[in-house]
């Protein structure tokens, strides 16, 4: 696994041993950065973060800073390896937490741009209830975006998601990609 591209393009990223995590294949990051577009100067917040790649592309392009939630010991120590290693302490920011149990300890004062929720897919219900709740208005700027990774076989309905909006989504395989905004903002890809 490695960074696709922007200042840190090539660089590896390790991952824990076992399935405590499933990380975004290279070709799924590639094509969804392609789809967001110019992330520079986002504040990006990635849930279940794993290994911190979605996040980590975010700040190789650009994003100004990243704060990840995790919970599992493992993700957490390979998370924490591939900061140290890209030297990327100073722009971000780790919670050692279960996403409904963060809230606390997030960035105070400015919202969050861009947010990846890509949880175990086995709790993907669950997990959408939790971030969706999360997601409350100070936490998210007016035209943020929420990136859901799933499985392709449990599309997600615009009708299951309360005061957001399905704008695009796409799949690869067996891995499918939502972009979700506000129900009120612009569409965040026009």
């Amino acid at each position: 696994m490695r960074v696709i591209a922007g200042r840190l393009g090539s660089r590896t990223l390790v991952a824990p041993r076992g399935s405590v995590t499933r990380p975004t294949t290279d070709r799924v990051r590639e094509a969804l950065f392609s789809m967001l577009g110019d992330v520079a100067e986002r504040r990006v917040l990635d849930l279940y973060a794993g290994t911190g790649a979605l996040g980590i592309e975010a700040l190789s392009r650009g994003a100004s800073h990243a704060t990840f939630v995790e919970r599992h010991a493992a993700a957490l120590s390979a998370l924490r390896r591939n900061l140290r290693a890209l030297e990327l302490d100073e722009q971000t920011t780790v919670v050692a937490a279960r996403v409904e149990r963060a809230r606390a300890r997030l960035l105070p004062g400015a919202p969050y741009d861009l947010v990846f929720c890509d949880p175990p897919w086995d709790e993907l219900s669950a997990a959408l209830g939790q971030t969706f709740a999360l997601l409350t208005p100070d936490l998210l700027s007016p035209q943020g975006t929420l990136v859901v990774e799933h499985p392709t076989r449990e599309p997600l309905g615009a009708g299951a998601t309360g005061r957001w909006r399905l704008v695009l989504t796409r799949h690869w395989g067996d891995t499918q990609v939502s972009l979700f905004a506000p129900e009120m903002a612009e569409n965040p890809l026009a």
